[in-house]
C-alpha cells in the first residue's frame, strides 16, 4: 500500500472516526484505525463494538486531487498515536507506505515516522444493514432533539436500558424519550418520511447519541437514519455512524404526564433560569440541591434556597400568568437547570398538581417538548 494524501483531509477523517476507538480495548485491534486504500479513495474505520464510524475520502473532488494512490492495500494503525502525530506533521501532504509485516512509513516534509501496523483481516466486520427504508432528517433538527433529551438519561449501569433514549417513528412523527426515574425529557418532531416507515422500542445509548451529535456539522446537512435488527446506521455526508441498540424493553412512560393541573404558571425563561441558578449555588453548598418555589398572593413567585452555614437566597419574579391553587414546592435545582438550559422558548409553562406531584415544564411557543421533574418531600 502506498499513497500521498492531503494532510487536512486525512486529519479531518481521522478526528471523525477516532471517536469510536476504545481507550482500553479488550483486544489490541480495537485500539486502531483501519485504512482501506483503492484507486477511488481512502476509507477509514474505527470501532469499539458498541459504535463504529467510517469516513470516506475520495481520491478526487471537484477536479481537485486529494489522494494519489500508487498501490492499493490496507492496514490498521494505532489510533492514539496516529491521531496526535498527523495534526503535527509539517507538510500539507502526507505519504503513507506499508511494507511487509504491516510496517508503515509516514513521511511529511522532513519528518519520517515508522509505525508498527496490525493485520486488517483481524479488524471486526461492520454490520450489514439494508438501506432501503431510510429516514432523512435535517442535521440541525436532530442535534436539537438529542440536546433536549439525553441529559435526562440515567448514568447508572444498574439499569442499562435507562442509559439510553427511546426512539420511535410512527405516522411521520419522530419521538425521543429519556428518563432516569427522577426526571423525564420528551421531544417530538414532524418528519418528511415515507408514511409507512415506522419503528418502535429503539433504544440508543445517550453517550452514543452525544458522539453522533458532535459529528453532525452545524450547517443544515441532511442525516439518513436506518434501523436494523440490533443496529442503527446514520449517514452524514461521507461518514457512516453505526450504533448497537441497547437490549431490553424501555419502561412505559405514557402515563407519567398528567392531563389536567391544579396550578399553572407562565414565566420568563431567562429570568427563572438565572434565579434558580443563583439559588443552586447556595443549595449546592448544603449538598442537597434543594430549591423551593412558592406562589405569592400578588401573582408572582418566590424562588429560595438556604444553607445552614452560609445563609439564604430569596428572589421574587413576576409571572405572566398564574392560575389555580396556591403552591409551595421543593425540587432538585440541578435537574431544573438541566431542563431550563435546553428550552429555546422565551417563555415557559410550569404545571403542578400539588407539592408531591410531578412538575411539568413546557415551552410556550410550541408543543413538541415536555419535561417532568419529581419534587422533593421536605419538612420546611
Amino acid at each position: 500500500m502506498k499513497l500521498t494524501i492531503a494532510k487536512n483531509e486525512l486529519n479531518d477523517a481521522i478526528q471523525q472516526v477516532a471517536k469510536a476507538t476504545s481507550s482500553r480495548p479488550a483486544i489490541p485491534i480495537l485500539g486502531g484505525i483501519k485504512f482501506e486504500v483503492t484507486h477511488q479513495g481512502v476509507t477509514l474505520t474505527a470501532s469499539d463494538t458498541d459504535i463504529s464510524i467510517q469516513s470516506y475520502i475520495p481520491a478526487e473532488s471537484s477536479d481537485t486531487v486529494i489522494a494519489k494512490v500508487e498501490k492499493p492495500g490496507s492496514v490498521v494503525l494505532p489510533a492514539k498515536f496516529f491521531v496526535e502525530i498527523v495534526k503535527k506533521l509539517p507538510s500539507d501532504n502526507v505519504e503513507i507506505e506499508v511494507s511487509e509485516h504491516f510496517i508503515t512509513m509516514i513521511r511529511s516534509g522532513s519528518t519520517d515516522i515508522q509505525m508498527v501496523g496490525l493485520d486488517p483481516e483481524e479488524f471486526p466486520v461492520l454490520p450489514s444493514i439494508e438501506q432501503s427504508d431510510v429516514l432523512q432528517i435535517q442535521g440541525d433538527l436532530l442535534k436539537s432533539i438529542i440536546r433536549q433529551t439525553i441529559f435526562a438519561a440515567s448514568t447508572s449501569e444498574q439499569t442499562p436500558i435507562l442509559t439510553g433514549a427511546l426512539v420511535n417513528l410512527q405516522d411521520q412523527q419522530l419521538r425521543f424519550v429519556a428518563t432516569d426515574r427522577h426526571r423525564l425529557a420528551y421531544r417530538t418532531s414532524k418528519v418528511d418520511s415515507n408514511p409507512d416507515l415506522r419503528f418502535s422500542n429503539i433504544v440508543l445509548s445517550a453517550k452514543t447519541l452525544n458522539e453522533l451529535s458532535r459529528l453532525i456539522p452545524d450547517a443544515s446537512a441532511l442525516v439518513d437514519m436506518v434501523v436494523a435488527d440490533n443496529q442503527a446506521l446514520f449517514k452524514i455526508g461521507n461518514v457512516l455512524f453505526y450504533s448497537r441498540l441497547l437490549d431490553g424493553i424501555y419502561p412505559d412512560t405514557s402515563k407519567i404526564i398528567p392531563q389536567s393541573f391544579k396550578t399553572e404558571l407562565v414565566v420568563d425563561t431567562k429570568k427563572i433560569t438565572d434565579a434558580v441558578d443563583r439559588a443552586y449555588l447556595m443549595s449546592r453548598e448544603e449538598k442537597t440541591n434543594i430549591v423551593r418555589l412558592v406562589t405569592l398572593d400578588n401573582g408572582g413567585i418566590e424562588v429560595s434556597s438556604s444553607s445552614s452555614e452560609l445563609g439564604r437566597v430569596t428572589e421574587q419574579l413576576e409571572a405572566f400568568k398564574m392560575e389555580g391553587d396556591p403552591l409551595r414546592i421543593a425540587f432538585n435545582s440541578k435537574y431544573m437547570l438541566d431542563v431550563l438550559k435546553v428550552i429555546d422558548s422565551e417563555q415557559l409553562n410550569i404545571q403542578f398538581n400539588g407539592a408531591m406531584s410531578p412538575i411539568i415544564i413546557r415551552p410556550v411557543d410550541h408543543p413538541h417538548s415536555t419535561y417532568v421533574i419529581l419534587p422533593y418531600r421536605t419538612t420546611g
